[in-house]
C-alpha cells in the first residue's frame, strides 16, 4: 500500500508510491551521458583565455599566475546590480525593485569536468570562494537572502556545459525560505529543539537512509525525500547560516559533496542535478532552530499535474532503498583530476 510521508523539516506532505515503485537500478539511464569533452573550447566563455568574453571579474583565486576560480557577474542576470530598493504597494498590487546580486562562479578553468571528477583539494577552493561571496553579498544593505545553487545538464536547467555555479542576492526573503524559518522556529516553540539537529539525530540512530558520513557532515536521503535520490547534506555542528561554515570544517565538506555527487555520476550514469546551499539570511544567523544544508535533486523525473494541483511530490523509489543503493556504488580508486 503506498505510504504518505511527512518531511518534518519543510512539513510537506510525499506520496511513496510503494505500488508504483521502481527499484534503485531502474533510475539508471539507459543512454548514458558520460560525453567526452574537451579540456578546453574556444567558443566557451569560461575557458581560460575567454576572460574578455565575461562582464569584469568581481573576484579570482589564482595560484601562480593561473585562475583556479572566478567569480563574474551574470551576463543575462536576473536582477540589477545598481540602483536603490523601493517597495511599492498599490492595493492588492504589491512590488519590489528588482535589484540585487547575480554572479556565476566558474569553478575551474577545465571545460570537461564534473564536480563529480574535480580533486578535493579544488572543490575545497570552490567552497572557499562560495563563503567569501556569501558573506561579501550579505553585507549589502539592499540583500536580505543570498541563495547558492548549481545547475547541472539540461534538464536541471542549464545549456552550458563548463562548470559552474551561481549566486543570487535578493532584495526579500523568499516565501519558501521564509515559510521554513517559521516552521522550525514553531518546531522549537513546541519541543525546545533544532528540527535540523533532531533530524540528525533520528537519521544516525536509524542508519537505514545514510549515505555517507565524517566528522562534520552527514549525507542521507531524507523520510519523506520529494523525489528518487533526493539527497541533503547536513553539518553536525548547529549553525543557521552558510556564512558561519568554518575553515576546519572545509575539507570534509569537500570529501561529503564530491562523495555524494561521483556516487549518482557513476551509479546513475551522470544525471542532471540541482544543488542548492539553504541558508538562514546571515542577520539571524545566531538562531537556535535554524540549521543550514545542502540539498541535492538529481533530475530523474518530471513534476506534472498532479504536483501543480496539490503541491505534494510523489517519489516513486523508496528512500531506504535509493540510499542502499548509493552505499554500494563502488567508486575508482584513482581520483580523476585535471589531467583527464
Amino acid at each position: 500500500m503506498p505510504e504518505i510521508r511527512q518531511n518534518i523539516v519543510t512539513r510537506e506532505w510525499v506520496i511513496i508510491a510503494t505500488e508504483r515503485a521502481k527499484r534503485p537500478e531502474d533510475f539508471v539511464k539507459k543512454e548514458p551521458t558520460k560525453k567526452v569533452l574537451p579540456k578546453f573550447s574556444s567558443s566557451c566563455s569560461f575557458c581560460p583565455g575567454n576572460e574578455g568574453q565575461t562582464p569584469p571579474e568581481v573576484f579570482r583565486l589564482e595560484e601562480k599566475a593561473s585562475w583556479l576560480v572566478r567569480v563574474v557577474p551574470n551576463k543575462f542576470a536576473a536582477l540589477f546590480r545598481e540602483g536603490i530598493c523601493e517597495r511599492k504597494v498599490n492595493g492588492i498590487k504589491r512590488s519590489v525593485s528588482g535589484v540585487g546580486i547575480h554572479d556565476v562562479i566558474i569553478e575551474t578553468p577545465a571545460h570537461n569536468l564534473t564536480t563529480a571528477l574535480l580533486p578535493e583539494a579544488h572543490i575545497e577552493k570552490i567552497l572557499q570562494v562560495y563563503r567569501r561571496r556569501y558573506l561579501e553579498v550579505s553585507e549589502d544593505p539592499r540583500v536580505e537572502q543570498v541563495i547558492l545553487f548549481k545547475n547541472q545538464g539540461e534538464s536541471a536547467g542549464t545549456s552550458l556545459e563548463h562548470p559552474h555555479s551561481q549566486l543570487v542576492g535578493t532584495p526579500l526573503t523568499p516565501y519558501q525560505v521564509r515559510n521554513r524559518l517559521e516552521e522550525a522556529a514553531r518546531y522549537f516553540d513546541d519541543t525546545g529543539e533544532c528540527v535540523f539537529c533532531r533530524t540528525l539525530q533520528d537519521e544516525r540512530q536509524d542508519q537505514v537512509r545514510l549515505i555517507a558520513e565524517n566528522l562534520h557532515f552527514l549525507a542521507f536521503i531524507p523520510y519523506a525525500a520529494l523525489s528518487p535520490f533526493h539527497t541533503w547534506i547536513f553539518p553536525k555542528n548547529h549553525k543557521a547560516s552558510f556564512g558561519e561554515l568554518q575553515d576546519e570544517e572545509i575539507p570534509d565538506l569537500a570529501k561529503m559533496l564530491k562523495l555524494v555527487l561521483a556516487k549518482l555520476y557513476h551509479g546513475l550514469e551522470n544525471p542532471d542535478f540541482n544543488y542548492a546551499i539553504c541558508s538562514a539570511p546571515d542577520k539571524e544567523k545566531a538562531v537556535e532552530y535554524y540549521h543550514w544544508y545542502i540539498s541535492i535533486v538529481p533530475r530523474l523525473t518530471k513534476a506534472a499535474g498532479f504536483e501543480l494541483g496539490s503541491g505534494m511530490f510523489i517519489n516513486t523509489a523508496l528512500p531506504e532503498e535509493s540510499a542502499a543503493f548509493l552505499r554500494s556504488v563502488q567508486l575508482p580508486r584513482l581520483e580523476t583530476g585535471f589531467n583527464t
